[in-house]
């Protein structure tokens, strides 16, 4: 079995990539910045560790990604990690259907990732994927704590299951590098006013909403539905399933 060294793994969908490539028979490096968190400390913002790390792996799973600042540090993470790969017969980099055409900040970040991938000479795959149902789950479940929750009903997503997308990409990753691989949706497509109707059934709320018009490029992408790819409907478990096996979410805190 190869060695594969993943970035991003101890989080939601990072976990669920190590368990499955775990399971697999593979040799496992997990980068944290974070000592004892992973296998390899090493931070990717800095470059510090990194080729270390990834000295001597056949396989690199890139799935770090930081959408909590303002400026998205991806493509330094991303440089940083590619100057680091040294002869990696493989590069996997997790991406989001859509972000060509919605200009959301973070979604920029993405596409530059995945240009630098592509431009760099490491023989790569890139998996774009719908939204996590972890994601979507602590945006209602934040706004169920509110009184009245202004919300964009109208947005349309196809929620996907991070095991659903943990088990694509070990597919993926045994197989010959595609470049840019057919997008991996979940079973449905809905508007946000159709999951919080989910969310209400098993968790009591948000108890009111009300509908926000939002304007722009931005939330058009997002009512269109762009973000979305209702003929690759690849995952199994619903976003309904997700609720009912999760009683609480963590993510929503």
């Amino acid at each position: 079995m190869s060695t594969v060294l993943i970035t991003g793994g101890t989080g939601a969908l990072g976990t669920r990539i190590v368990d499955r490539l775990r399971r697999d028979g593979h040799q496992l490096r997990v980068l944290s910045r974070r000592a004892g968190a992973g296998t390899h400390l090493g931070d990717l913002n800095t470059g510090a560790g990194v080729a270390e790390a990834a000295a001597g792996a056949d396989l690199i799973v890139h799935a770090a990604t930081d959408s909590r600042r303002l400026r998205c540090p991806d493509p330094v993470q991303t440089e940083h990690l590619l100057r680091a790969v040294g002869d990696a017969r493989h590069l996997l980099y997790i991406s989001i259907v859509g972000i060509d055409q919605i200009p959301f900040r973070y979604y920029r970040g993405k596409l530059a990732c995945e240009r630098l991938i592509a431009d760099s000479g490491v023989p790569y795959t890139i998996l774009r994927a719908t939204q996590f149902h972890e994601l979507l789950a602590a945006a209602i479940g934040a706004a169920a704590r509110l009184p009245l929750a202004p919300l964009p009903l109208d947005f349309r997503f196809q929620p996907v299951a991070t095991a659903d997308v943990a088990t694509r990409i070990a597919e993926l990753l045994d197989g010959e590098p595609v470049g840019t691989a057919a997008d991996f949706g979940g079973p449905e497509v809905l508007t946000l006013g159709q999951l919080v109707e989910i969310w209400r059934a098993a968790h009591g709320g948000p108890r009111r909403t009300v509908r926000i018009p939002l304007p722009g490029r931005i939330a058009g992408g997002f009512r269109r539905g762009v973000n979305t790819c209702p003929e690759h409907r690849d995952g199994t478990e619903t976003f309904a399933q997700f609720v009912a096996e999760n009683e609480t979410n963590p993510y929503a805190r």
